[in-house]
């Protein structure tokens, strides 16, 4: 398959690096500590800022800072064992600066470290929880990663693998949305693929393997 487009915003997080393990193991400390039904696991807290997952389940705003530096020291002290995923090192060391980025919704220290560890760039026009008022599902994170690159949405792919990120890029207006790894075939994707292997970007156009599709 073949799609002319100008950039390029890749989620983070099961998309270009495996955390998903490491995530699990932060937010199970944290759980015992403040929310002991919470379960990071169930794919419905996918893909969302730490912020907002603390905000449900904590009230109290005194609490809430407690909390929500407590999730954060928690993440960052595992960012280290983040490894990248299949395809991610070989794509985004292919391409040009100014036509992609990456928009996270983890915070700008753990973004940059999960990347680092997994031998991957850090694009200059990053976008992260830290930078906009609404987290995914929101459309502000693709909007901003957008105009970071210059461009309009509509003239841009997301890569995703979580449903409310599908749901922002969506509601940003992108052109394509590509679903990465088998937890997005229940998202609102437009294409889905296994992971990042074998496609190819040269500034106008992307080319993703028929082989390397799962819908």
């Amino acid at each position: 398959m073949k799609y002319f487009t100008s950039g390029l915003l890749f989620d983070n997080d099961g998309v270009l690096v495996d955390s998903h393990q490491a995530a699990i193991d932060a937010w199970a400390i944290w759980a015992t500590e403040f929310a002991p039904h919470f379960d990071f696991s169930d794919l419905g807290h996918a893909g969302q800022r730490a912020e907002d997952k603390v905000r449900e389940f904590i009230a109290s705003a005194d609490l809430f800072e407690v909390a929500n530096d407590r999730i954060n020291e928690l993440e960052q002290l595992t960012a280290h064992t983040t490894v990248a995923l299949g395809g991610a090192v070989e794509l985004l060391h292919s391409l040009e600066l100014g036509h992609w980025t990456v928009c996270t919704s983890a915070n700008a220290n753990l973004g940059r470290a999960r990347l680092l560890a997994a031998g991957l760039p850090v694009p200059p026009q990053l976008v992260t929880g830290d930078d906009v008022k609404l987290g995914k599902p929101f459309p502000d994170p693709y909007l901003l990663g957008a105009a970071n690159l210059g461009f309009d949405p509509a003239d841009c792919v997301v890569f995703e693998d979580a449903q409310a990120g599908a749901m922002a890029a969506i509601e940003a207006g992108v052109g394509l949305v590509i679903g990465v790894s088998k937890r997005a075939l229940n998202t609102d994707a437009d294409i889905v693929v296994e992971d990042l292997t074998g496609i190819t970007f040269d500034g106008e156009t992307l080319f993703i393997p028929d082989k390397n599709r799962l819908r």
